[in-house]
This record gives structure tokens, sequence and C-alpha cells, in this order.
């Protein structure tokens, strides 16, 4: 998976855990936050435990739905397509939010 401009939001000891790539987006969990970054544009860059709900819808027959829901109305909610092929990544970054929030 090529790296995008994400990797310019990192702090210089912030640790990656998981990442996915969505239709047009990647999603990178570190161990303090969840970035959502589209190419050119950030378009979330929260603290794990400003996460307020995360659906993950999983239909037969479409891409999957991502659902991410900030705690605060001022931060837009995300809503991304999962392709097939990365199902399993993003599996994995919500494993590591769910346990984060869960602590």
């Amino acid at each position: 998976m090529p790296d995008g401009h994400h990797t310019e939001l990192l702090e210089p000891d912030e640790v990656v855990h998981a990442e996915a790539q969505a239709r047009d987006a990647r999603i990178v969990v570190t161990d303090r936050r969840v970035i959502v970054a589209a190419e050119t544009r950030t378009a979330m860059a929260l603290p794990i435990e400003e996460l307020r709900r995360i659906q993950f819808d999983i239909e037969r027959t479409r891409p999957a739905t991502l659902v991410i829901v900030p705690e605060l109305a001022a931060h837009e909610p995300q809503v991304l397509a999962i392709p097939p092929e990365h199902l399993r990544a993003v599996a994995d970054a919500l494993v590591q939010i769910a346990e984060r929030l869960s602590a």
C-alpha cells in the first residue's frame, strides 16, 4: 500500500498500529489517534477517545461501508466505502480502536 500524505501528520514519536485502504482515503490507527486521509486532504485526525461510534456494514454485492462518528458534532463523521480486498485490514484497524475504547 502506498504511503499518502498521512505520514506528514504523524508526530515523531507516534506509532502506527494499523493501516487500511478505503476507496478514496487511507485509515491510520496510531497509539493515540485515528487519521482518515485522502490523497490531498485530512478528513479526520482525532484522539481515539474522542470517537463516539463506529459502524461497519458488510453487504453481499457491494463494497462495505465504514462510518466513524466523532463525539463532538463540530467534527464531521466519515463515511467510507471499503472494497472487499481491504476488509481484513479494516477489521484489524477496528480491533485496535475497540481495544483502546474498551480499556
